[in-house]
């Protein structure tokens, strides 16, 4: 039924220029502005819907992943860009670099955790085919 639909994923924000300007300027993304919120585009045909909400709450998973060539560049960059990790601690325990470092315990790659200004979880993912 939905084999061939343009599926496309969105969530919440509750600033929606806060949202443009961190995605724009932080990240790096080409942002398109409707009048129900704002769009991004990923190489890979990828979409993903971002939609103001005044009660917003941020999710407690990860909504949007960023598959990088090296995820030391990607955290040093986004870090001299302002951009905060997130440390954990437990089974996917964070080093002094934020990253869990996955890859080097067998057990999945290695992931660094930030979120955006609405507190949405998302991550850059390293190692991965970019």
């Amino acid at each position: 039924m939905f084999k061939d639909s343009k599926a496309f994923s969105g969530y919440s924000v509750t600033d929606l220029a806060a949202a443009k300007a961190f995605y724009t300027d932080i990240l790096g993304l080409d942002v398109t502005e409707t009048p129900e919120g704002l769009g991004l585009s990923f190489a890979n045909g990828g979409q993903v819907f971002i939609y103001p909400k005044a009660d917003h709450t941020p999710a407690t998973f990860t909504v949007l992943n960023f598959p990088v060539a090296d995820i030391d560049v990607a955290v040093d960059e986004l870090t001299r860009k302002g951009v905060q990790f997130q440390r954990y601690d437990g089974e996917m325990a964070t080093d002094a670099k934020w990253v869990f470092r996955g890859a080097a315990q067998d057990a999945g790659p290695d992931i660094a955790w930030f979120t955006d200004p609405a507190g949405n979880i998302l991550s850059v993912i390293g190692g991965a085919d970019v």
